[in-house]
């Protein structure tokens, strides 16, 4: 229907044009002319005829603009939208001196020429600069609107939800991770985790009860240094017994991922198709790899088994047997790393005092 109405427009334009073109024939011209109406209506099919072929070319750009429009962006068509925009308006604060210049009559086509060619040019210039800077554009506008658009297109995905579990929170490294920004999304605490962490406050075993107290000094740090990033989640299962199943279920409905350093909750929640976020995977990954002939100030603790030898341990709890460092307990010392052993139960590093000799 559009198609059809753009070509009748032109056919009707082209026709009226012809018609009403034989006023501007010289007089000498019509004075010729036996039938002036005959005239005009031959001058107006063949201006309908002319109209006829420009109405094609203008559907058929029509339709090309129109599939381009189609496959752009919707951030590239609005950045494009304000440039054209900001573009024009600047085009037209130009002219306005350009109209109060006192320019001879002769040359009077100066101004309409200067103020469709400025117009032009600034309008084009204006959608190519948004195509090089249009999402700085739009962070402008609006910070979030290249976020979103990205998110509703599929480029990007919105950040997963992280829930807490009872031995992430009494652990306490996640404060240190919202500090840093290493963790992205809203943490949610479940309901049944903190009646869970309150049980273990009120334990009569003097160590749980301390345990349990600190996780809930720590969560109610975390929910006022972040009151819209840590909630509370009322969901709660009478029908699952156990916590951890609780959190399975709870990360599956919510399509979100647990946050824990318990060892069998991770293998739980993997077997059922649940994100995973162990902290103690986390600090196992970020440990720095000493390579032989890395220096190292550690503190000697303690004597090894073999003789000679003493015993210090890094931040992250790896242990450090150092030959010939019996003298050193109780001193820091500079070490130089001679090899590394992975057991079950951790790292060991084996090093020696920087400037002795090795046999």
């Amino acid at each position: 229907m559009l198609d059809a109405l753009i070509i009748i427009s032109f056919i009707f334009a082209g026709a009226g044009i012809g018609f009403y073109s034989i006023d501007l024939l010289p007089a000498q011209v019509l004075e010729q002319v036996n039938n002036i109406e005959g005239l005009g209506t031959v001058m107006a099919g063949f201006g309908g005829l002319i109209g006829t072929g420009l109405g094609i070319v203008a559907q058929t750009s029509y339709r090309r603009f129109e599939k381009q429009i189609r496959t752009l962006p919707p951030d590239r068509i609005f950045a494009r939208a304000i440039g054209l925009i900001i573009g024009l308006l600047i085009a037209n604060l130009i002219l306005a001196p350009v109209f109060l210049l006192p320019i001879p009559r002769e040359f009077s086509f100066i101004k309409p020429l200067a103020a469709v060619m400025n117009s032009i040019v600034f309008a084009v210039s204006g959608m190519n600069l948004a195509d090089t800077q249009g999402r700085a554009l739009l962070r402008l506008v609006n910070p979030g609107s290249v976020e979103s658009m990205l998110i509703a297109e599929g480029t990007l995905k919105p950040s997963t939800s992280k829930i807490l579990d009872t031995s992430c929170i009494i652990d306490g490294r996640i404060e240190g991770l919202l500090e840093t920004n290493f963790l992205e999304g809203r943490i949610v605490v479940p309901q049944f985790v903190l009646q869970e962490l309150q049980a273990v406050a009120d334990a009569a075993n003097d160590q749980k009860r301390a345990r349990g107290r600190r996780g809930l000094d720590i969560l109610n740090r975390l929910r006022s240094a972040y009151p819209d990033r840590v909630v509370v989640d009322p969901a709660d299962y009478a029908d699952v017994v156990t916590v951890d199943a609780k959190l399975v279920k709870l990360a599956q409905e919510m399509n979100a991922m647990l946050l824990t350093n318990d060892y069998n909750l991770s293998k739980v929640a993997r077997v059922q198709q649940v994100g995973i976020l162990n902290i103690n995977d986390l600090a196992k990954a970020i440990r720095p790899a000493y390579l032989p002939g890395d220096d190292i100030e550690i503190k000697i603790l303690k004597e090894g088994k073999e003789d000679f030898q003493g015993v210090g341990y890094l931040n992250d709890g790896t242990m450090v047997v150092v030959e010939s460092g019996k003298g050193y307990i109780g001193n820091n010392v500079l070490v130089v790393v001679t090899g590394a052993l992975q057991t079950s139960a951790g790292r060991m590093i084996f090093a020696r005092p920087k400037g002795v000799a090795t046999a």
